[in-house]
């Protein structure tokens, strides 16, 4: 069975799983009416979370991410996706995916790791931020073990992807943090069998899990919200410094590709002051060819009352970014834009053209300007 146009019924169907009804996860997540056998909510957890430290009075502390949840028996974390159960700190929803699905590997967005590859996207509930604009709330703000899934073994992952020719796996929708666990697992599994990994993550977690995941990983999608620590606790609930220090870590220890997203918010993260800003860290930080995104909002989850980014606000905020320096810089979510496509820095030309999700053209010649033969940075063979 070719991949193309593949849909979750039939995915689910040639893996050998029965399917007894439609998950449908809420009005607007079309995306997510995943087939799927239903786990049921009592179902008792089985992988231990790989950092959190037991206390004598049977309470544990999360050491995953900054907000360091303490939790007693039968407490759940902040993120929603891990438990104490008598003393032991256990990930929820292990093996039990509530999203997998066939996506073009644009849509994290990431643009220069293998434009117009395919990728086996994995998503368990839960997250450890609570985005008043979710994109994804439906899953991201809800208990692993409330949604419709169904089991998944990290080995059972990466059979399913080889099975359909797909060499790269991607965890993003919800937030790979909250199903760390999970997607380490799947990774060493995939690193075994050549299989690429990508994860769009928000980066809000402690250094040493990080580097766990990314010692398997290929590439980062970062979102980085914003550049004002007040922004990130009042929309967010959660700090900026320690999304910094995540992407700083990434891109000094490790050799995974990196790319930046910042999901512009009318009214709340708009102002050009704060982009100068972030471009500025990333140029300083990153450097200047790491990719920087600016993605348009669309009013979902407590935000709905404000607009949709205007097209000028993303056009200024790309404008701002290229004066602090940096060489690629993109809109994501409004198509047809010239902002989408890939160009030469140095003759610019396009190399790579988009429409959306979809690759138009791809004039990349082993990984430079055809015209100029001016290398261009990325992943692309």
């Amino acid at each position: 069975m070719s991949h193309e146009g593949l849909n979750r019924r039939a995915f689910l169907s040639a893996l050998g799983y029965g399917v007894t009804r439609a998950c449908l996860l809420g009005k607007r997540a079309t995306w997510a009416q995943a087939a799927a056998v239903a786990t049921p909510a009592t179902s008792k957890p089985t992988r231990r979370v790989d950092h959190f430290e037991a206390f004598p009075d049977g309470s544990v502390a999360c050491g995953v991410c900054p907000h360091a949840c303490v939790l007693h028996d039968g407490e759940v974390g902040r993120c929603r996706a891990r438990i104490n159960r008598g003393g032991v700190h256990y990930a929820l929803g292990y093996g039990n995916p509530c999203i997998v699905q066939v996506d073009p590997i644009e849509k994290l967005p990431i643009n220069h790791f293998r434009p117009g590859a395919r990728m086996l996207t994995i998503s368990c509930g839960g997250c450890n931020l609570g985005c008043l604009y979710c994109q994804n709330w439906q899953q991201a703000q809800e208990r692993p073990d409330q949604l419709k899934t169904f089991e998944l073994s990290p080995r059972e992952a990466v059979a399913a992807a080889r099975k359909h020719k797909l060499d790269i796996i991607g965890f993003t929708y919800t937030e790979p943090i909250a199903f760390l666990e999970y997607a380490r697992d799947i990774a060493v599994q995939a690193k075994e069998t050549g299989i690429k990994i990508v994860v769009g993550t928000s980066a809000f977690v402690h250094p040493e899990p990080l580097l766990e995941l990314a010692r398997y990983a290929d590439a980062f999608a970062i979102t980085l919200k914003g550049f004002d620590d007040g922004f990130y606790q009042e929309v967010c609930g959660a700090r900026l410094d320690p999304v910094l220090t995540a992407i700083k870590t990434l891109h000094e220890r490790t050799r995974c590709w990196l790319e930046i997203i910042n999901l512009v918010v009318p009214t709340y993260n708009d102002r050009m002051e704060d982009v100068s800003a972030l471009a500025r860290w990333v140029h300083a930080e990153l450097g200047k060819d790491v990719p920087l995104h600016f993605a348009r909002f669309v009013p979902l989850y407590k935000l709905t009352d404000l607009p949709r980014t205007a097209v000028p606000t993303l056009e200024s905020a790309c404008a701002v970014a290229r004066e602090a320096g940096l060489r690629h810089v993109y809109t994501s979510n409004i198509a047809p834009h010239r902002d989408t496509n890939t160009y030469c820095d140095g003759c610019k030309t396009v190399v790579v053209e988009r429409l959306g999700f979809k690759i138009l053209s791809n004039n990349l010649r082993h990984g430079r300007c055809p015209i100029c033969r001016r290398p261009i940075p990325g992943v692309w063979a």
